[in-house]
C-alpha cells in the first residue's frame, strides 16, 4: 500500500487513545483454563438470523478496497469465498452491491449510512436486497466528520479511478470527490447530519430484511434499537476512528448484554487480532465478532489469498483457545472463563 493509504486504514480519529485502548483492552483480559476435558472435538458452528456460519467471525465493512488491490472488493469477496466468511459490503466501496453479489457464493450484507438524500438511501437498500444482501447494517456513529491526525499529515486523499461506485448515480462530484471535506466544514455530503431514531423507524417499516445498528456503545441506545424492532447490534467505535477517547468496545459488551438481557443478538468488532480475541468477546457476550483492519491487510499482501489466510489463522486460533480452555462448542464458553 501507498504510504497515504496505509495511514489512512491504519490510522485513527484524534491522538489515536481509543485506537490503542481497542487492541490493549483485549490484553488484560485474563483467561481462567479447565484442565482434563475431552477436545478431541471441538466445533465452532453458530447459528445467526436462522442461518448456520462455520465459525462465528464476519468481515467488517470497509471502504476503499483498491487502496489495498487492484481488483478491490471483488478480490476480497473472493477470499471470503476460500475462507467461508461473510463480507459486510460497504456503502463506499470501488466496486458495486451488484458486482461484489455476482461474485459472492454467501449472501452479503450491506452498510450504509442514513444519507442527506432520504430517498437514495432507500434505493440503495433496495438495489442491496434485489442483489441478495440477507442483512442491512447502518453505521449511526459518524454524524460529522473527527480528526484523523494520521491521515491529515499524509495528505490522503482517493487516487485518480478510486471512486465510490454505489454512488455513481449522484455524479462525479459526490462519487468521486475527495474522501473528507477541506477546511472547517465538518460535515460530510453523503452523511446525513438530522439523523435521528425516527430515520431507524423508517428503516424498520421498509427493510424486510434483518436490520441492525453498527456504532452502538451506550447500553441505553441499545435498549433502544431493541425497541425499535432493530433484529440486532454491532457494538463499534467504528475501529477508533470516529469519536477519540471513547472506550474499548470490548469494556461495553457486558453493559450492553445486561440491558438487552439476551433478547438480541450482539456483535462487536475493533481490536480483534488473534483467534483468543473471539474467544474472550464470546465469553462476554458476543455472539459473533468482525474484523477490518486484518482482511484488508491480507488482501494488500496477496490478495484473495491473503484475505483467507487471515480468517484461517484467526479460525484456528479460536479452536485452538477452545481446547486449551476447556471448552467444545461455542454455547460452553461462559465468563467462567475469565480469570476475575
Amino acid at each position: 500500500m501507498s504510504h497515504s493509504a496505509y495511514e489512512y486504514v491504519s490510522g485513527g480519529a484524534g491522538a489515536g487513545v481509543t485506537l490503542q485502548e481497542n487492541r490493549v483492552a483485549y490484553d488484560r483480559i485474563r483467561l481462567a483454563p479447565r484442565v482434563l476435558i475431552d477436545v478431541s472435538r471441538i466445533d465452532t458452528e453458530t447459528t445467526l438470523f436462522g442461518r448456520q456460519y462455520p465459525f462465528p467471525i464476519l468481515l467488517a465493512p470497509t471502504g476503499y478496497h483498491k487502496l489495498a488491490h487492484p481488483e478491490g472488493e471483488t478480490e476480497t469477496v473472493e477470499g471470503a469465498n476460500y475462507a467461508e466468511a461473510t463480507l459486510v459490503a460497504a456503502t463506499f466501496s470501488n466496486h458495486t452491491i451488484e458486482q461484489m453479489s455476482k461474485v459472492a457464493k454467501r449472501p452479503l450484507w450491506f452498510q450504509i449510512y442514513v444519507q442527506t438524500d432520504r430517498d437514495f438511501t432507500k434505493s440503495l437498500i433496495d438495489r442491496a436486497l434485489s442483489a441478495g444482501c440477507e442483512a442491512i447494517c447502518v453505521t449511526v456513529d459518524v454524524p460529522v466528520n473527527g480528526p484523523r491526525d494520521r491521515e491529515l499529515r499524509a495528505g490522503f486523499a482517493l487516487p485518480p479511478g478510486v471512486q465510490r461506485a454505489n454512488l455513481a448515480s449522484l455524479g462525479s462530484m459526490i462519487a468521486g470527490a475527495g474522501h473528507r471535506p477541506s477546511g472547517r466544514n465538518i460535515y460530510s455530503a453523503v452523511h446525513g447530519p438530522d439523523a435521528t431514531w425516527k430515520d431507524i423507524e423508517w428503516l424498520r417499516s421498509i427493510v424486510p430484511a434483518k436490520l441492525l445498528l453498527k456504532g452502538i456503545l451506550h447500553p441505553a441506545d441499545a435498549q433502544v434499537a431493541r425497541e425499535t424492532g432493530c433484529d440486532g447490534v454491532i457494538i463499534s467505535n467504528h475501529g477508533g476512528r470516529s469519536l477519540d477517547t471513547v472506550p474499548a468496545t470490548i469494556d461495553v459488551l457486558r453493559g450492553i448484554r445486561e440491558r438487552v438481557q439476551g433478547k438480541m443478538p450482539l456483535l462487536v468488532d475493533g481490536g480483534i487480532r488473534r483467534g483468543i480475541d473471539v474467544f474472550k468477546a464470546l465469553a462476554l457476550g458476543a455472539d459473533a465478532v468482525l474484523i477490518g483492519r486484518p482482511y484488508l491487510y491480507g488482501l494488500a499482501v496477496a490478495g484473495r489469498a491473503g484475505v483467507a489466510r487471515v480468517v484461517e489463522i484467526l479460525r484456528t486460533e479460536l479452536e485452538m483457545t477452545m481446547g486449551l480452555a476447556g471448552c467444545t462448542n461455542l454455547s460452553q464458553i461462559s465468563p467462567d472463563f475469565l480469570w476475575h
